[in-house]
């Protein structure tokens, strides 16, 4: 049965009070999907698998703390995590489930959220997508140097730089696609990256840098109770390979490690259609099958 794709803004309202900007795409009464974007993008990001997604789903995009449409103040795992936590608390009955992903950021919110009763009583599956849940700095290949004290020095600057972005040129452009796509990236999906990006305000990019910089969630990844897909590119110079493979031999229930050829770290507009497919997946395999035998 077709059903008409229905749109609606919301707003949650988080531990500490703070408003966060929350979308609902889809018809009511739809298996859910809730999607949480990475550092300096916004619910844009997700364009691609909302339009697929959402013809037959409930698709739920947020803006993170400082990003697009809900206001900075504080930053924080444990604001990421709150903030979760108040979305899937206004948009999904009690024990309502959801597939849940995460991109970057996203999914560095996913393994801080994992630990709460509110996640376990919501998750049914997780899609980790280009994230990493420590050594980010460490691990980084965005320099071409060797790896050492030297480097990480360097990329925590260059990664936490005040400097402001400003517009998107053609060489704001080639040094986004450098250090954040694949080298085979349509010129329309890096101009996309582009201007999202730029839109983040210079303030929130460097305060979640700084959170970043420091990340340790490795527990939260040995919390994650939930069947899991982890899905990096080959070519991710901000969360190389390391990070997924090693997520996903400590994680419990991991369905599968997906390496996605030439991809960098935008993953989700890279390769639209294969992240789209592992979502779902994992909305078939752990909503869809369940809707139809009740």
């Amino acid at each position: 049965m077709n059903r008409t794709v229905m749109s609606r803004t919301l707003t949650a309202v988080s531990a500490d009070g703070s408003p966060v900007h929350v979308e609902v795409h889809g018809p009511d009464g739809a298996p859910a999907v809730v999607l949480a974007h990475g550092w300096t993008c916004s619910t844009e990001f997700w364009a691609a698998q909302i339009r697929e997604l959402a013809t037959d789903h409930r698709v739920v995009v947020y803006d993170q703390r400082g990003h697009g449409h809900t206001a900075a103040a504080g930053a924080g795992t444990g604001v990421l995590a709150d903030d979760l936590v108040a979305v899937l608390g206004a948009v999904l009955a009690p024990g309502e489930k959801a597939v849940l992903a995460g991109h970057s950021m996203g999914g560095m919110t996913l393994m801080a959220a994992s630990g709460r009763a509110a996640f376990a009583e919501h998750a049914a599956a997780v899609l980790l997508c280009s994230t990493g849940s420590s050594r980010l700095i460490d691990e980084s290949l965005v320099l071409p140097m060797r790896a050492g004290r030297l480097r990480s020095r360097i990329t925590r600057a260059v990664l936490g730089s005040r400097a402001p972005l400003g517009p998107v040129t053609p060489v704001s452009k080639r040094i986004l696609k450098y250090a954040t796509m694949g080298p085979g990236s349509a010129p329309e999906r890096v101009a996309e990256c582009a201007r999202i990006v730029h839109a983040c305000p210079r303030a929130s990019r460097v305060a979640w840098a700084r959170v970043l910089a420091e990340l340790d969630l490795d527990a939260g990844v040995r919390e994650l109770m939930v069947p899991t897909i982890v899905v990096a590119g080959t070519a991710d110079r901000l969360t190389p390979l390391v990070h997924a493979r090693r997520i996903a031999d400590a994680l419990p229930r991991c369905l599968e490690l997906v390496e996605l050829a030439g991809m960098g770290h935008m993953t989700p507009v890279e390769a639209p259609e294969a992240v789209t497919a592992k979502i779902r997946e994992l909305a078939d395999t752990y909503l869809n099958a369940k809707e139809e035998a009740a």
